[in-house]
């Protein structure tokens, strides 16, 4: 870069070399994508399980989050590279379709980018790869319908759902209330869902988080919650069968549109000016009143004048309530105003993120009432369905069928390793187990119970979360094998 100035003094910039772009190509651009893809799979690898490692992360206004989800570690995480982009988009893909299970998507697809790239240094085209590992993909998404099991439930008896949001409760740091949390899950859900279209809209759960009080204290509205005091400390805390008044306009005189000036040089004309305001809140208040109102919810604000004539007038308000808010309050039948706090900050917001993966896992029960076992049982066993289908292939594609099949014992390999057990005696010791039991449910004890069966310890996890990840991490691995040409702009 050079400053030159033309012959009428003016500068301009030269800059050298402008048409020089970096780039890889072939075997140089697959491997560098596949140790970009890994890089990002590694971080999330320790957060695996219930045993699984938080995550500190600090934005750049100072607000640190602590969290071990892996669609939040990878939205705060400030990521550079294009295809460590493909991953976060590979978590955030299973976030919005299933919202659980985003480490294990991206832990499977850097084991599967691993395993890609040993068959790519013994010369196997990355086609061929991507072919066998779609093959592979089907091979496990049929093996984990025929595993899986189904179990009936209604809104008297949703105790197997109950045991399936504390699964997913079981690795956050909530874990200590997880049966009362995935109770309060559970019942959210059930009370907006529609079970005979089997169809559930969260839009209509809000979770809420006020610091101060501790965990325990989480409870379940069936309302509206609105985060604002009355407008007059005098008036009535508790309303009950309230029948609300919402405005949308100002609780005050009307304002010119344009500039204007009131002239006062006498007491007659300031009381004439008063009374006349005094007049037009008395007729507004008493429009509410003449209406049958108990309660008005006002979306803008009014003045203390108001606000007193309010009280004397016996009739409670509450003042600046948001849109949303304000638009859900019509299925209010009765209004209580209580203190309620817990947490510190950040505890707050990790148990939110906890309670909506929560919420989405009872969600996805009511859709498809399918389960497999978790602890990596599904995994082992769809590794175990993949290697013995691998024969059945007579082309290169065999092999890259086998290393999917190594690939998926990479989710129990973490599981073991992140409860500090041995993670290869363990897998080979319940692998074996499987084989010799003919029993799919046995997976990683991680919390030490005793027993590798997952029934006894009621470690469910839905099949279409499982599912959808084998499928996304598939897809994307996929993707970057097929890229073979990397073209950057020159850094000047």
């Amino acid at each position: 870069m050079a400053l030159a100035f033309d012959e009428f003094g003016r500068p301009f910039i030269i800059l050298r070399e402008q048409e020089q772009k970096t780039r890889l190509r072939g075997l140089d651009a697959q491997k560098a994508n596949i140790a970009a893809g890994k890089a990002v799979a590694r971080i999330l690898r320790t957060s695996l399980g219930p045993k699984g490692m938080d995550k500190m992360l600090q934005s750049p206004d100072g607000e640190v989050t602590i969290t071990n989800d892996g669609a939040t570690i990878l939205e705060q995480m400030d990521v550079d590279n294009q295809i460590a982009k493909l991953m976060v988009e590979l978590s955030r893909s299973q976030d919005y379709e299933i919202g659980d299970g985003t480490t294990g998507v991206v832990v499977m697809a850097g084991a599967l980018l691993e395993q890609a790239q040993k068959l790519l240094e013994r010369g196997i085209h990355p086609i061929r790869v991507a072919e066998g590992y779609e093959l592979a993909s089907r091979i496990a998404f049929e093996h984990l319908e025929r595993i899986a099991h189904k179990f009936e439930f209604s809104g008297a008896d949703a105790e197997p759902l109950i045991r399936t949001c504390m699964t997913t409760l079981s690795s956050k740091i909530v874990n200590r209330c997880k049966r009362s949390l995935a109770e309060i899950a559970v019942k959210a859900v059930l009370a907006v869902a529609d079970l005979e279209r089997r169809d559930v809209n969260l839009d209509l759960i809000k979770v809420e988080g006020k610091v101060g009080g501790k965990l325990e204290d989480t409870e379940l509205i069936y309302g509206i919650v609105v985060d604002k005091d009355m407008s007059h400390p005098q008036m009535p805390k508790q309303i009950e069968d309230a029948h609300i008044a919402i405005l949308t306009c100002p609780f005050e005189p009307p304002k010119p549109k344009t500039k204007h000036k009131v002239d006062i040089d006498t007491v007659e004309k300031f009381q004439t000016l008063r009374q006349q305001e005094q007049k037009y809140f008395d007729d507004m208040v008493q429009k509410c009143k003449d209406v049958g109102a108990t309660l008005v919810i006002c979306q803008w604000g009014f003045d203390d004048e108001a606000n007193h004539l309010l009280m004397h007038r016996n009739l409670p308000a509450v003042r600046w309530v948001g849109g949303v808010e304000w638009e859900n309050c019509a299925q209010i039948s009765g209004v209580d105003n209580r203190k309620i706090g817990q947490g510190n900050k950040m505890m707050i917001e990790e148990t939110k993120r906890s309670i909506h993966d929560a919420l989405c896992v009872a969600r996805n029960l009511i859709r498809n009432n399918s389960i497999v076992y978790g602890g990596g049982s599904a995994e082992i066993s769809c590794s175990i369905a993949v290697e013995a289908a691998a024969d059945k292939y007579p082309g290169v594609e065999q092999y890259a069928i086998r290393a999917f099949a190594d690939a998926l014992d990479a989710i129990p390999m973490a599981l073991a390793e992140n409860s500090g057990l041995q993670p290869i005696e363990t897998l080979s010791a319940v692998k074996s187990q499987q084989i010799k039991e003919n029993n799919n449910c046995c997976g990683i004890d991680c919390n030490d119970v005793g027993t590798n069966d997952m029934r006894e310890q009621n470690v469910f996890e839905t099949l279409i979360g499982k599912q959808q990840q084998i499928l996304l991490a598939t897809q994307v691995v996929k993707m970057i094998l097929k890229i073979d040409d990397v073209i950057s702009p020159s850094e000047y």
